[in-house]
């Protein structure tokens, strides 16, 4: 297999128009490291060169899950990013996709080859055995820098693939980022129901144990039960989902072979502070797929040039010599063809490209609008999300645990009943199953804000950095 790792490629600045600028990247609770990234390369610029498409994207990847040596994988997401940086095939299509685009701009920019012609005729006439022989040879020469113009609008392709690769890069993060936290999400929610369960069954045998002694009430105990087996379906549907959750993850990665038997993450991480609005003009300023529209436009007017030059015609130039051996003569011959534009002076084709200038800008407004909607509904579920796991893990589940710990000294002072102290107990575990769920749908939803953020070192960490804000 082709191994496509792409760089970070950060060069958007190369290739932003003249009078436009990048915002800053917007400042969050703990964002990745800032510092001098690599830039796209201007296709422009290579396009002459005998590059190989790899080298393009040659990057060096540390050694990540061996796939063949490893049975039961225990992975951590900076590894499974890693290894689908290096072996997702879809980056590697997209890969591929530059090398064409590239091959076909080389194309567009070559020159007719010349012509040349041998004839015989009359061969073993009686007048002459010799025959007539005739060679000839002509030269088309392109007017109106039309190779130039066919070359430059071929080259926007070649940055349009480049950035497609670039933006297939962060699907994929933000796909293995989802499908990892998911995954862990499950995990810690097995483990704690796995404790829940204990809980319930304790909490039925005391119940048992208190009616027998003609303490408790049958009420009670089925009540006890009834918690208890709905803790069990619960517990079982999470021991259920994780290995399609594992599944999942090696599919995001690309690897369908990879065997996850266990993922080391956690949600306890700092917590990002997005705002929408900044994040918006960031993601605006910085993404592959609006540069990529912007390119468009540019190429469709390339290609509109290109179409209006196309009447003003090519001159052919051409030399013979000719041998007649009847009379034993030498002939020299040349001619100069030039095609008269009368009917056909392309209208249709510039009619059609006018067209496609137009809808090339409409498409700028067009990803837009579907970047700011992907960025919109993602923050949406994030803030709600965060919000809510944020008020369990400061409030609530302190309070649950504070009740616990009165309820259990109650106990012991013979104030409460010991099922007083089991259904305390189990509230604050309800509660650290409710501040799970919440933090693994606030990870999600931030995973796609970070992917569309364009973010490399995610997600972060205690001891990551923070940025110098850039002042106006």
């Amino acid at each position: 297999m082709r191994s496509i790792c792409v760089p970070v490629l950060y060069g958007m600045i190369s290739l932003v128009p003249a009078g436009c600028s990048i915002p800053s990247r917007p400042v969050v609770g703990q964002p990745s490291p800032t510092g001098p990234r690599p830039h796209i390369v201007q296709a422009a610029f290579f396009a002459d060169e005998e590059i190989d498409g790899q080298e393009l994207f040659a990057q060096s990847i540390p050694d990540v899950l061996s796939v063949e040596d490893e049975t039961d994988t225990i992975a951590e997401l900076p590894d499974l990013i890693g290894l689908a940086l290096e072996q997702n095939p879809r980056l590697a299509q997209v890969g591929w996709a530059v090398d064409v685009a590239r091959g076909r701009a080389l194309q567009a920019g070559l020159y007719p080859n010349p012509v040349f012609a041998v004839t015989g005729n009359e061969i073993s006439d009686r007048t002459g055995p010799g025959g007539i022989w005739s060679t000839f040879g002509e030269q088309e020469f392109v007017t109106a820098h039309k190779l130039g113009l066919s070359r430059a609008a071929a080259l926007k392709e070649v940055d349009q693939a480049t950035l497609a690769v670039i933006s297939e890069r962060y699907v994929i993060f933000t796909e293995v980022r989802r499908a990892f936290f998911e995954a862990v999400t499950l995990q810690q929610r097995a483990e704690i129901l796995t404790e829940l369960v204990g809980l319930a069954e304790q909490s039925v045998r005391n119940a048992q144990q208190l009616l027998e002694a003609k303490e408790g009430a049958v009420l009670d105990v089925v009540q006890f039960e009834v918690d208890l087996e709905r803790y069990r379906a619960d517990l079982e549907a999470t021991q259920q989902a994780l290995p399609a959750a594992y599944r999942k993850v090696a599919a995001s990665v690309g690897v369908d072979e990879l065997t996850i038997r266990h993922l080391v993450g956690t949600l306890d991480l700092p917590l990002p502070e997005y705002e929408l609005d900044p994040i918006r003009l960031y993601v605006l300023g910085i993404h592959p797929d609006i540069r990529s529209a912007q390119v468009g436009v540019e190429r469709a007017r390339l290609v509109l040039r290109r179409a209006e030059v196309e009447p003003i015609p090519n001159v052919t130039v051409g030399a013979g010599y000719t041998y007649q051996g009847q009379n034993r003569s030498n002939d020299w011959d040349i001619g100069v063809s030039v095609p008269i534009p009368t009917w056909d002076r392309n209208q249709g084709n510039i009619f059609a490209a006018r067209a496609q200038v137009s809808e090339a800008v409409r498409q700028i407004g067009r990803v837009e609008n579907e970047l700011v909607d992907r960025l919109a509904t993602s923050f949406s579920a994030y803030a709600a999300a965060r919000a809510r796991a944020v008020r369990y893990r400061d409030l609530i589940v302190p309070k649950a645990q504070q009740t616990y710990s009165l309820s259990l000294k109650a106990y012991q002072g013979g104030q409460f009943q010991y099922l007083r102290v089991l259904e305390a107990q189990r509230a604050v575990v309800e509660a650290k199953l409710e501040l799970v769920r919440s933090l693994g749908d606030m990870w999600e939803a931030a995973s796609v804000i970070a992917g569309l953020m364009l973010e490399d070192q995610w997600p972060p960490t205690s001891e990551t950095p923070q940025p110098e804000r850039n002042d106006p």
